[in-house]
């Protein structure tokens, strides 16, 4: 049968050159010569019509895709922000743009190449890349782990209980889970798969994978999970689909052999002729999660919005108006929130307007670099797994709105801002958040010594609200600030005595849902010292709140 359009182009030549050339034959003076091109006309009759069912089938595959690309490129174009804030809309818009428009490709590769092509002469025109598709898969898992996700629900749209986008095919949870086992998060990737070959037995959709792949996914995240119980069970299921697959055909022995030696060991322990070697690591297992767990759990349920401020702290808590300060202050003080007493964890309301959001934005867009972070060894900028987002800088001289805001940094804080950092714009990507960390300085580290002095406080200004997550929590003080536009965060970082304050560490939670803007400014010690003096008591092992037990996680 003809696979392309140029090969039977090349017979129907070579049938034409036949038919043409008196030198090979004289057909047309017997009839009986004539008879066997009724064979050739028959032939050229099925291939025709093989070639034009595959180009109906391939069109009608092609077609289905552009009408799904039609179909969600409309649903955005009605609401951007509101689309592109759901991580699963996110994932899938850089699927299609990576693995489905590969797909396509060697579908029709002229068409495809011709459309990169030209789309690619325009400078405007991006395409994101597999390392894209990885890093919007990783931010699924995170709100997953993080917000206790159903993968189930998650591959139905369905994000905390709420419908918020189509369902993903079974194309969408095979390339995230495909793109999770590369990543070597097998536990994941098999949890995708699974929901895989659900989907995929339901849809009767032509994809370029097929069960057999699916299962040998499966089959073999279980056996790199050490599992070889179920790998053997999987692969039993692949061969009843593939009798031939040969690597499937290969680790049925293997995993037999494994399942064997661990039953046979357990028969010995059970007698007594051996030792159990696993028995150190049961006490291992058993020990005390170490500070860094214990930290990550404290942290997910902070982003949940389950806070543990102790009690004699939450009946302190307040709101005022700021007065003093500066005399302006006077007549159109500042609206002020205390969120935790000791260390002092305040929020303003109504600092930054609509307006001067938008111009901040404008301004740090073209500018946007990957979010990096200090190396405590070097002092160097570098990008970091656990800082996901894009910043920008921008300066008080570029715009008196920049400028403004910097003023008003210094009316609410009563702060010089002689030495301060330039103004930080932040833009949270799918997912984004930026794990628990100081803002200031430790001893043994490196950072900061082109500025004055260490960072003596931060004001956070929340430049959007956030649908779900995206809060700043304090993991060692049990409070969770939830993202209000217009408002702005402020602590200060270092005790009077110029120590950092170890209770300030804090993290961004993932962003659930919707798109995060902050910006920070960050002051340092050099021009403080009348405003700000320190005593000189040692203040640097402060007392702090023990880690709060993680409530006990309820079934849903």
């Amino acid at each position: 049968m003809f696979t392309n359009m140029y090969s039977l182009q090349i017979f129907i030549c070579f049938l034409i050159y036949v038919l043409r050339s008196g030198t090979q034959a004289e057909l047309f003076t017997a009839i009986s010569e004539v008879e066997p091109l009724l064979e050739t006309h028959k032939r050229i009759i099925d291939d025709l019509d093989h070639y034009i069912q595959q180009e109906e089938k391939r069109l009608a595959t092609l077609k289905k895709q552009l009408n799904i690309y039609k179909r969600e490129h409309e649903n955005a174009m009605e609401d951007i922000p509101n689309y592109l804030g759901n991580p699963i809309n996110a994932f899938t818009l850089i699927k299609r743009l990576t693995a489905d428009l590969d797909y396509i490709e060697q579908t029709i590769k002229i068409g495809t190449e011709y459309i990169k092509n030209i789309t690619m002469t325009h400078e405007d025109v991006k395409y994101p890349t597999l390392e894209d598709l990885t890093g919007a898969a990783q931010a699924l898992t995170r709100l997953q782990e993080t917000y206790h996700l159903n993968v189930s629900e998650l591959a139905e749209g369905v994000l905390n209980g709420v419908t918020y986008s189509t369902p993903m095919s079974a194309g969408d949870c095979f390339e995230l889970g495909r793109a999770l086992y590369n990543d070597e998060d097998y536990k994941n990737g098999l949890a995708w798969m699974l929901v895989t070959l659900q989907k995929y037995r339901e849809e009767n959709e032509v994809y370029s994978f097929n069960e057999t792949n699916i299962l040998d996914y499966i089959s073999f995240s279980y056996y790199l999970l050490g599992d070889v119980k179920n790998a053997l069970l999987w692969t039993k299921k692949l061969l009843e689909l593939d009798p031939n697959h040969s690597r499937a055909k290969n680790n049925v022995p293997h995993y037999q052999k494994a399942i064997a030696a661990e039953e046979a060991k357990l028969v010995k322990q059970k007698r007594g002729d051996v030792g159990d070697d696993s028995e150190h690591q049961k006490v291992t297992v058993t020990e005390e999660l170490s500070e860094f767990v214990k930290e990550k759990k404290v942290y997910e349920h902070l982003c949940r919005g389950e806070m543990d401020i102790p009690a004699e702290i939450a009946k302190k808590l307040h709101c005022r108006y700021l007065t003093e300060n500066h005399p302006f202050l006077k007549l159109a003080p500042f609206k002020m929130e205390y969120a935790y007493l000791k260390p002092d964890i305040v929020i303003f309301h109504d600092v930054m307007s609509d307006d001067e959001i938008k111009f901040i934005q404008d301004a740090a867009r073209p500018r946007f670099k990957r979010a990096v972070v200090h190396d405590p060894r070097t002092g160097n900028l570098v990008p970091a797994p656990y800082r996901i987002s894009k910043s920008a800088w921008l300066r008080d001289e570029e715009s008196p709105v920049v400028a403004r805001v910097s003023q008003r940094v210094a009316d609410i804080t009563g702060l010089s801002m002689d030495t301060a950092e330039e103004l930080q714009v932040v833009n949270y990507g799918i997912g984004g958040h930026y794990e628990p960390h100081y803002d200031f300085a430790r001893r043994d580290e490196s950072a900061f010594k082109k500025f004055h002095g260490n960072r003596i406080a931060t004001v956070l200004f929340y430049m959007s609200d956030v649908a779900q997550g995206g809060a700043t929590v304090f993991t060692k003080l049990g409070v969770s600030l939830f993202p209000i536009k217009g408002a702005a965060a402020f602590w200060l970082n270092l005790h009077p005595s110029g120590e950092g304050d170890l209770a300030t560490r804090h993290a961004a939670c993932p962003v659930l849902r919707g798109s995060k803007w902050v910006s920070n400014k960050w002051l340092h010690q050099g021009g403080q010292e009348l405003l700000k003096p320190c005593n000189l008591e040692y203040q640097g092992e402060a007392v702090i709140r023990p880690i709060p037990k993680p409530v006990p996680k309820t079934s849903r």
